[in-house]
């Protein structure tokens, strides 16, 4: 009898121990973190190598979210967006906000060494569009952004290819 109580004590205490470890660090998973390559100080220019902005990517809410903060080369503009691993629909969102009242929202998972995201459907002439974004992880440390509008699987525009270099 004695036994079963000291094993059920035992149990009890590495229950709780378990609950204390994973409530302390919540997003500390391998999900939670497959968008970090991201994370960084950068210098982003456009597929011709012209200025971009420049773009600030930190973890914050104890490593619960992904915080961008972008400064175009265009004066004037500038934009944000809240990243996070969503545990419930099993993907990662994104919803960005600019100084014009811009604002696009985007869910999606990383795929190998990419990160890629995808809008809602919405109409524009008629026609059933979506954005698709994909953030590609350089082997040289440097990340491509490329941001197609889809017609159905087609893309039907490019609306921003750049790369992020670390300042």
């Amino acid at each position: 009898m004695m036994k079963k109580i000291i094993l059920v004590l035992f149990l009890f205490v590495l229950r709780g121990l378990i609950a204390q470890t994973s409530d302390s660090c919540p997003c500390c998973t391998d999900d939670h973190s497959a968008f970090d390559f991201w994370v960084g100080e950068w210098e982003v220019t456009n597929a011709n190598g012209s200025p971009a902005g420049e773009n600030t990517i930190s973890k914050q809410e104890q490593g619960c979210v992904l915080r961008e903060n972008w400064t175009s080369a265009t004066p004037g503009y500038t934009g944000t967006s809240v990243n996070f691993y969503n545990r419930t629909s099993k993907q990662w969102e994104q919803l960005w906000v600019d100084n014009s009242g811009g604002f696009l929202k985007l869910k999606g998972n990383r795929d190998g060494d990419k990160m890629v995201m995808t809008s809602p459907d919405f109409n524009r002439e008629g026609k059933t569009l979506k954005n698709r974004i994909t953030w590609f992880k350089n082997e040289n440390g440097t990340v491509r952004q490329l941001w197609e509008v889809l017609e159905g699987d087609e893309v039907v525009s490019v609306l921003f290819d750049g790369l992020y270099k670390r300042k």
